[in-house]
């Protein structure tokens, strides 16, 4: 029998540096209830959302993505000559073929790379991590860049109260590669497809496209096709939260070997303030932890969502480089990834005004 080579494995891996995009149009609470049946002041008590980024003029998912990686990679200090993998974690590419990663990657300077697209909703970017993680240590690939990018607005429906107070649009990315010290846990996850449908696209494509052609030939102001849209049942979703994560978070800490006196650091999915901080709170981590808060000012962002949190904490000063953190994310799947992390480096660059955040 022949010998087939096994790739040679790297067990120490971490986050080496953070890049983020944040869209340059900012959408208040005032400005979303121009159109949705709210007040302001209803949004931020039930969401913790004052505002929101939505791409405008030649902003696009591509777009953002590259951004964000590019500054990712210049903030790590790899030649990206090094990565050898790019992973575009999102729920919003506009094409089933061809999927966005390799024209991200063409974009970047990286054409010819493994690249791929990763849907797997708000848990996107956890579950990207895991992947990345995951892919050095088997010796797959040395670096990879990991891009969590959404243009949520895209598919929402701005008159629908279960979704479009929420959402928004952005991208986080990292540079995972091997280091010197393990900064990446063994990721816990895991899905609820009973409920999958408490998160859901409303009409599949095919029928859509049947609906557009049956509609041919008629007027559009009288026929409208309308629009796929992201609905959402927030109570089903809530109930399946409060009895999954808790558990999740505690066998995150307890596969990392980490304890949860040695959490520094909390930065779960922006996808509601009440529930962070009750996470935090069931949890027991101390009261001085952070919490991010990102949601506040950026929305819910989907699989964008986590690293746009963890860079917003460490160009605010809220959390510092090297720190020992607990992520989670969660969404639509029913799906939720998590893992204890060290922080990398803050970025040298911000995407957004710090002084309008403090």
């Amino acid at each position: 029998m022949v010998s087939i080579a096994v790739n040679k494995n790297r067990d120490n891996v971490a986050m080496l540096g953070i890049g983020a995009y944040r869209p340059e149009r900012v959408v208040s609470n005032e400005e979303v209830c121009e159109v949705l049946d709210s007040t302001p002041e209803w949004i931020y008590d039930r969401t913790g959302v004052r505002n929101r980024r939505w791409i405008s003029g030649d902003e696009t998912l591509q777009s953002i993505a590259a951004a964000a990686g590019e500054r990712a990679i210049v903030n790590s200090g790899i030649d990206r000559s090094k990565i050898g993998t790019l992973i575009l974690a999102t729920s919003s590419w506009l094409m089933l073929t061809p999927h966005g990663a390799p024209k991200v990657a063409n974009d970047l300077g990286l054409n010819g790379i493994a690249a791929f697209d990763l849907t797997s909703g708000c848990g996107g970017f956890g579950y990207g991590l895991g992947v990345a993680a995951d892919l050095i240590r088997a010796g797959s690939t040395e670096y990879v860049l990991l891009i969590g990018a959404e243009t949520m607005t895209v598919g929402l429906d701005p008159t629908d109260r279960g979704t479009a107070m929420i959402f928004g649009d952005g991208a986080g990315a990292v540079v995972v590669g091997p280091s010197e010290e393990n900064g990446i846990s063994p990721t816990v996850w895991g899905s609820d497809g009973e409920n999958a449908s408490a998160i859901s696209q409303d009409v599949d494509f095919l029928t859509y496209m049947e609906k557009a052609q049956a509609l041919q030939g008629t007027d559009p102001a009288i026929e409208p096709v309308g629009r796929m849209s992201l609905r959402m049942e927030g109570p089903r979703v809530f109930r399946w939260a409060a009895v999954t994560l808790p558990r999740a978070l505690s066998t995150a800490l307890e596969v990392s070997g980490v304890s949860k006196e040695d959490i520094e650091v909390f930065i779960p999915h922006q996808a509601n303030a009440r529930i962070n901080e009750l996470m935090k709170k069931n949890l027991g981590l101390a009261d001085d932890v952070p919490v991010a808060n990102d949601i506040e000012n950026t929305g819910n962002t989907s699989a964008a969502s986590i690293p746009l949190a963890m860079e917003e904490m460490l160009v605010t000063g809220k959390a510092k480089g090297g720190q020992t953190a607990l992520l989670l994310g969660f969404g639509a799947g029913l799906s939720y990834a998590g893992q204890v992390v060290t922080l990398p480096p803050a970025p040298a660059e911000a995407s957004f005004a710090v002084d309008a955040v403090e």
